[in-house]
């Protein structure tokens, strides 16, 4: 019998090299700069000599220059980090959220920059380990001061949409406090004693329950607590429940556990418009009319089927705010601080305290 023949692993034919630029160039009759301007589309290259390149790209199956070596290049990623303390997947049912998001988005990516969402859904989150160029903290808690020390030793830029004021990170506010305070004096006007809260998560755990003194001085979440604080300026023993989350779910379960007691609240001031929706569900549930038997009061300002009292905050527009932060912190421009003031938006939803 004749041997079979065998190829070794040694003798197997080498792989053909892989396309470069360089080949692109050659092929197209052009200079390596210029093909990489071709693929960039940011030079004075004539449409004639860009599709040259291009096709001679096709021909040699090259699919552009590689952003991670011209991330080396540069020194950056060309990554925006955005930090929320949330689930994604709770995060991404809160319309301002991704109103923001929208925003940020609007405002970087005319400048080439790509967004990375991170959680910090708890424990020790350590934000600091990403590739990235600047952060965006939303809503985010104090428990990340440390990831915030790293990232400044490191130059990076961090801008805050709502967050505590920390040395180093540009902020973007929000009235929340006056805000709050202003819609639970509209109440007031109306002659509304007995008010409650529903509100929105205290810490990145989002356990619901009631408000207590305890959850209320340990709470880590900056906007509930500045609303809270508006509403007790006006109605400093108001009684409140903390809701798991901005969802009309939570906040008709919040509704139903205030709304069954026996010394009923006559108005209820919810942390959010998604809220607010939930307790008047679970008013209707109860056999309560909304603003006969109850006053209820949102905050955001979300496009809604009914008339709701709100306060109305420009979420777009935080978030364009914080991407020109970003963008002038990545330039060494002076820092661009913004501070935004919601309105208040007077509804059907809110009416005489009954018997008034």
């Amino acid at each position: 019998m004749g041997a079979e023949a065998t190829t070794s692993g040694a003798d197997a034919p080498a792989a053909p090299p892989r396309p470069n630029l360089a080949a692109v160039a050659a092929l197209a009759g052009v200079s390596a700069s210029t093909a990489s301007l071709a693929f960039s589309g940011a030079g004075p290259v004539s449409d004639a000599t860009r599709a040259r390149v291009l096709a001679a790209a096709a021909e040699l199956d090259y699919a552009g220059p590689d952003p991670r070596a011209q991330s080396l290049r540069r020194g950056r990623s060309g990554i925006i980090g955005v930090v929320i303390e949330d689930r994604l997947a709770d995060a991404f049912r809160d319309p301002m959220n991704i109103a923001m998001l929208d925003g940020i988005a609007d405002v970087t990516g005319t400048a080439g920059l790509a967004l990375l969402l991170l959680t910090d859904t708890g424990g020790a989150a350590d934000i600091s380990v990403a590739p990235m160029d600047a952060v965006v903290l939303i809503g985010c808690s104090t428990r990340l001061d440390q990831s915030v020390v790293t990232l400044r030793q490191r130059g990076i830029p961090i801008v805050a949409i709502e967050a505590e004021r920390m040395q180093g990170v540009v902020p973007i506010d929000l009235d929340n406090r006056d805000a709050t305070r202003r819609g639970a004096e509209h109440l007031r006007g109306l002659g509304h004693e007995r008010v409650a809260l529903v509100t929105l998560p205290l810490g990145p755990e989002h356990e619901r329950g009631a408000l207590t003194p305890e959850r209320e001085a340990a709470s880590s979440a900056f906007t509930a607590t500045q609303r809270i604080r508006g509403a007790r300026d006006v109605y400093p023993d108001a009684v409140g429940v903390v809701a798991a989350g901005s969802t009309v779910e939570e906040g008709e379960l919040a509704g139903r556990e205030l709304l069954s007691a026996a010394d009923r609240p006559t108005a209820v001031i919810a942390q959010s418009d998604l809220l607010a929706v939930g307790v008047i569900r679970a008013a209707e549930a109860l056999g309560l009319s909304v603003p006969g038997d109850l006053s209820v009061l949102g905050f955001d300002g979300v496009r809604l089927d009914l008339d709701l009292t709100t306060l109305v905050q420009p979420a777009v527009e935080k978030g364009s705010a914080a991407g020109r932060a970003v963008l002038a912190s990545l330039a060494a421009a002076p820092d661009e601080p913004a501070a935004f003031t919601s309105e208040l938006h007077i509804g059907a939803t809110t009416g005489p305290a009954p018997g008034r």
